[in-house]
């Protein structure tokens, strides 16, 4: 694993690798690293939980963080994405974690950079260190994943956490179902769409979305006032959920749209654990790809170098 970019370059393998490491890092702990390291944040986009978890996991792994904010850098003065994130490989930076809203930017920077990139979420594209925050929190729950039936509810369309999820949660083997309104389904996933009330009563897990309202237009937004009714987890219909069954939502939440807000904390939900749980998947992340890094930067800086002299 050079870079964290796609649940879809992990193997089933790979992923329960990180999986049980993140599980175990949240359960014990993990010592500082013994070698220096600086990691750069780059954050385009607006993030509480991603980036205040990546900066904790860096402290916590012994990392100096060189933070970024677009608004008082150079990127005000037209400098591009790449030649950004080229300063700060070139200052020092062991990684760069990337949080961008146009898709498939993590790729992008990965093919042309000599240090690993890990993707904090690009456009709609993907946010695979949620996923994995959540893989480790049904893990820690059922000790498993396969087999497992999971509903992933809401704007299927337009988020990179469903996306993630159903690629990772496949793989996995666990049976993947999605619930949407019409216009908010995503039918480039190859998943059955179920109805909100057929996927409370038959389901393990229920994972619902936030309403992406920043990628969304005002006439698509009017019809929100009565989501909660229509598509989302209400009183009601958590009474209905299997016993055993767990709420999950990668926040921020919008209380009272996608779930009622008594059962953001309910005995049921998942939704602070998975908060909790992300410094632990960050920490996995980031030290399995330093574990492994040298040897891959010092190849890829030279293959760079060779393509540029061509």
């Amino acid at each position: 694993m050079n870079h964290f970019v796609s649940m879809q370059q992990l193997s089933e393998y790979e992923l329960l690798q990180l999986v049980k490491k993140a599980d175990g890092i949240s359960k014990s702990g993990m010592k500082p690293l013994k070698e220096q390291y600086f990691g750069a944040n780059l954050f385009y986009e607006p993030s509480t939980r991603t980036k205040m978890s990546f900066i904790v996991a860096q402290k916590k792994l012994g990392i100096e963080v060189l933070d970024f904010m677009s608004d008082q850098s150079s990127v005000k003065k037209g400098e591009s994405l790449y030649d950004t994130a080229r300063t700060f490989e070139s200052i020092g930076a062991s990684f760069i974690v990337i949080r961008h809203p146009a898709e498939n930017v993590a790729k992008q920077l990965a093919d042309q950079l000599s240090i690993p990139v890990i993707n904090a979420g690009d456009g709609t594209g993907e946010h695979p260190t949620q996923s994995l925050l959540d893989l480790v929190t049904i893990y820690q729950e059922f000790q498993r994943l396969s087999g497992l039936k999971i509903a992933i509810v809401g704007d299927v369309k337009h988020s990179r956490v469903a996306r993630s999820n159903a690629i990772a949660l496949n793989k996995l083997g666990a049976n993947v179902v999605l619930c949407s309104m019409d216009d908010w389904k995503d039918e480039s996933l190859p998943f059955p769409y179920l109805s909100i009330d057929e996927a409370v009563e038959t389901c393990d897990v229920v994972m619902l979305l936030r309403i992406q309202h920043e990628r969304h237009d005002q006439k698509t937004l009017m019809h929100t006032s009565s989501y909660l009714k229509e598509y989302g987890l209400t009183l009601e219909r958590e009474k209905k959920m299997k016993d055993h069954a767990i709420i999950m939502h990668p926040a921020p939440v919008n209380r009272g749209v996608e779930i009622d807000s008594a059962l953001v904390e309910c005995e049921k939900s998942r939704i602070f654990k998975q908060m909790k749980n992300g410094v632990a998947a960050r920490m996995a992340v980031i030290s399995s790809l330093l574990e492994q890094g040298g040897k891959y930067n010092e190849n890829h800086f030279n293959k760079r170098n060779a393509i540029i002299g061509q």
